[in-house]
């Protein structure tokens, strides 16, 4: 009986690890795992997307500093990509931070309100909403029917990732002023999404422009 025991335990054992890992292989294939490991001081840079307290903050600035002693410290601006706050702290010596896997999905933006802008998965046609505050300045250059990366945390869409460069049409644009020619003379204009940006003087209402959205400035006329 104790054979019968010893045997149905081991398994039982063995069926229930099975189990796991093939729920586990599941996950690494539908990318619906997040991986987590922890990053030494070294590791911490610029873009790096890091967790604190069960939230994913961007690394926007870090700048290495020696301490009187010869100890590292690492002073860092973050930027959470859920409410958008700015965080500001450092790390000394051995002190880690928590590595995130985000998962970026390809999505088309559709509209927005005052308060929303609305997606749609470009995979699963699904459609879904992030709130304006949480996209921040990325929301002047939100452009109907573009394409744009989706960044997701937890299995949530929590920011996005505009193509660096989009075209638009200038819909306002005063007129180039005689004699004004001579000299490299900007003027403000207004683009189709509502966002204000300085260009050459000669750029004019109607004409399409090139713009990078990660700068807000003007590169070329289109």
């Amino acid at each position: 009986m104790d054979l019968i025991k010893y045997y149905f335990i081991k398994l039982l054992t063995s069926y229930l690890l099975t189990s796991q890992i093939i729920k586990l292989v599941n996950l690494l294939i539908n990318n619906k795992l997040i991986i987590f490991c922890m990053l030494n001081l070294n590791e911490i840079k610029t873009n790096k997307i890091i967790q604190i307290s069960n939230e994913p903050y961007i690394v926007i600035k870090a700048e290495h500093h020696k301490t009187g002693r010869g100890g590292a410290v690492l002073k860092t601006k973050l930027r959470n990509l859920i409410s958008n706050n700015i965080l500001d702290k450092t790390f000394q010596g051995n002190d880690k931070a928590e590595d995130v896997e985000i998962e970026n999905k390809k999505a088309n933006f559709l509209y927005k309100d005052d308060v929303s802008a609305f997606f749609m998965d470009n995979e699963t046609y699904e459609q879904f909403d992030l709130p304006l505050d949480q996209i921040g300045e990325k929301q002047k250059f939100l452009k109907e029917n573009t394409d744009i990366d989706v960044l997701y945390f937890a299995e949530k869409p929590v920011s996005i990732n505009l193509p660096i460069k989009i075209e638009f049409q200038v819909i306002d644009a005063p007129p180039a002023i005689k004699g004004n020619s001579v000299g490299n003379i900007t003027k403000q204009i207004k683009l189709e999404t509502g966002a204000v940006i300085t260009a050459p003087i000669f750029v004019k209402k109607e004409d399409v422009v090139r713009v990078n959205t990660e700068t807000g400035e003007y590169v070329e006329r289109a």
